[in-house]
């Protein structure tokens, strides 16, 4: 069997099993894909092994490069099926642990796990216990490397500086599902964000959805927990061609629904990195965050719209705020909706 080799402290050891953990959230695990692409091409036959949080496992159903997709529930009982997860990755004996989190719990898995080699980001509390460290900046200007980029940098003393995409496997039947939605030219708008200074306000989507052809159709996607807000935008819009699928698709089918729409708008959340997995045609919407951030979207049709007023307050922070510190929000309120509108005109 091939296997490439890492030359450490005068020893080869061969990289036969490999974990990734990223027990995040879904845009992260999106952002990490990369790695696995890479790792795969490098080590073709080695088992990869994926560990994130119980909810997200569907993501990477199916997927033809993983072994073997192991789930950490941290709503009951976190520690005690902390321990029991530990105990179980150090039955595993794994050659290489990549931990592309930057928290305690991650550390403390990686440290405890037996393995061989590991790395992480040298801002995990517990990272002078790692073999190897990377450096994890975020920057403010252009030019600063993408999420994807950063998480490639962790396998870089394994393999190289080669950059490979994100990317999901939607399967046949993912694809069969959604055909029925494929009938006419369709949009689809993913209104929803975990944090409420990086969604588009609801009274914007509604005039977005307003200024567009009355044929237009329009999907809306999200989970089920979103089923009020995609009717309220569609009620409140008065557009009568559309579909709410919030709650109704799976994350893979959102994806395979996503690859052939004219257009996909989206916050800077998941659905953008599900679009960009694909290489969907996707418009993301920053308001209260900023592309330099480095977690834009990577599709070949991408777009990027902002507020053009300078903002002294903006960006407020990495990952968004419960509410507008300032109280107004102007980041998504001064955003023109014909930027919008002129993309699917």
């Amino acid at each position: 069997m091939l296997y490439l080799y890492l030359q450490t402290n005068n020893q080869k050891i061969s990289l036969k099993r490999i974990l990734i953990i990223q027990t995040a959230s879904l845009g992260d695990v999106i952002l990490c894909t990369p790695i696995i692409e890479k790792l795969h091409e490098v080590y073709p036959n080695a088992k990869i092994d994926f560990l994130l949080k119980k909810g997200y496992e569907t993501l990477l159903l199916n997927h033809p490069k993983l072994h073997h997709i192991i789930v950490w529930d941290k709503k009951e009982n976190r520690y005690r099926k902390l321990s029991k997860l530990i105990s179980t990755l150090r039955q595993k004996e794994y050659d290489l642990i990549i931990n592309a989190q930057r928290y305690f719990s991650s550390g403390l898995i990686t440290v405890l796990s037996n393995a061989q080699q590991t790395v992480g980001f040298s801002k995990n509390p517990l990272s002078i216990f790692f073999t190897h460290r990377k450096k994890h900046k975020i920057g403010t200007s252009e030019g600063n490397p993408h999420e994807t980029e950063r998480n490639l940098s962790l396998i870089e003393d394994f393999t190289d500086a080669s950059n490979f995409p994100m990317k999901l496997y939607p399967t046949q039947q993912d694809f069969a599902k959604v055909s029925q939605y494929k009938t006419q030219q369709f949009i689809t708008i993913s209104p929803a964000s975990l944090w409420f200074t990086k969604q588009f306000p609801k009274e914007k989507w509604v005039e977005l959805i307003r200024n567009l052809e009355k044929h237009m159709v329009i999907y809306l996607l999200g989970s089920s927990k979103e089923v009020n807000l995609c009717n309220e935008i569609i009620l409140e819009s008065g557009h009568v061609n559309y579909l709410n699928l919030a709650g109704k698709l799976t994350f893979l089918e959102s994806t395979a629904l996503m690859k052939d729409a004219k257009m996909n708008f989206v916050n800077d959340s998941a659905p953008m990195h599900m679009a960009s997995s694909i290489d969907a045609p996707v418009t993301a919407i920053y308001c209260s965050t900023i592309p330099e951030f480095g977690f834009g979207p990577k599709s070949s049709k991408s777009h990027i719209i902002q507020s053009s007023k300078a903002l002294r307050c903006r960006p407020c922070g990495i990952h968004g705020h419960n509410k507008c510190p300032k109280k107004t929000f102007e980041c998504a309120y001064t955003i023109p909706i014909n930027q919008l509108t002129n993309l699917v005109t």
